[in-house]
Order: C-alpha cells, then structure tokens, then sequence
C-alpha cells in the first residue's frame, strides 16, 4: 500500500486533498486492525469507548459516543458477545434497553495490551507538535458542526 504522501505527491493521481481523512482512515484501519490476533480496530474502539463511559452504556449511548449507527455498533458488540469481551445485559429500570459490560477477558485483555496501545499511540504522534494536534482535534470538531448544518 502506498504512503497517503506518495498519492498525494504522485502524478498519477488527481489529489486534492479533501480526500486525505478518509484515505486516512482507510491505511489506520488495515494497520491497526493486525495489532490484535482475536478482535479487529472497530471492536478495540468499542472496547475502549465502553472503558471511557462513567457507566455500563446502552447500545445506543455507545453508537452516539462512537459516532456510528445502532445497526453498526451492534454488529460490534455482538462479534465481542460472541468471542466473551462483553455481555448485554437488560437495564434494571427499562427492560427495553440493554446495558454493555465488559468481561473479565476484556479487562485481561486490555492490561496485557495496555503498553503496547501507549507505545503505538506515541509512535504515530512522533514529531507533531502539540499544538498541531490541537489544530487537527478543533479541525476535526469544526468538520463536524457543520457536517451537521448540511445534513
């Protein structure tokens, strides 16, 4: 696969640029998704989001964190059920909803891969500046209001 640079650069495409995050997109999901022999990037970043919320989420408050429809994230969950990482389980207080919890695996899982995450995410920051992080993140955020005003 070529560097994003490469195509950018090259003379055999027509890049103009607005089709770098996704292009982006595309190289960090086939990299990230050989970091693990068991799950793939999208069900780590479901993991990891479950882990960040204050209480077990529901399906759906877990796809509004993830950015993703209820159908994708409980396609996620299920191949997660299915291999141990979580259960869903129904809420106490409204049957209708079911609640995410991670597994002991899930928490085995994550301390045995918690340095190489650390050593991975400071690999790919390596050489970017703080602040240039920060112009991506509002960059990104701005993207996103007015994704929201055209859609």
């Amino acid at each position: 696969m070529k560097l994003l640079e490469e195509v950018i650069n090259s003379e055999q495409y027509n890049f103009e640029g607005i089709e770098a995050p996704s292009a982006f997109e595309n190289r960090y999901q086939a990299k990230t998704d050989r970091l693990f022999e068991d799950i793939s990037w999208k069900q780590f970043f479901a993991i990891i989001c479950i882990n960040l919320c204050k209480e077990s989420p529901t399906i759906k408050e877990l796809a509004d964190f993830m950015g993703s429809s209820h159908q994708n994230v409980k396609q996620i969950l299920n191949k997660l059920e299915n291999k141990g990482y979580i259960e869903m389980l129904p809420d106490e207080s409204d049957k209708r909803k079911q609640r995410i919890i991670v597994t002991e695996k899930t928490k085995v899982f994550c301390a045995k891969h918690d340095e190489n995450g650390q050593q991975f995410i400071r690999k790919l920051f390596e050489g970017i500046p703080d602040e240039d992080i920060q112009t991506v993140i509002r960059t990104i955020m701005q993207m996103e209001r007015n994704l929201e005003e055209i859609l």
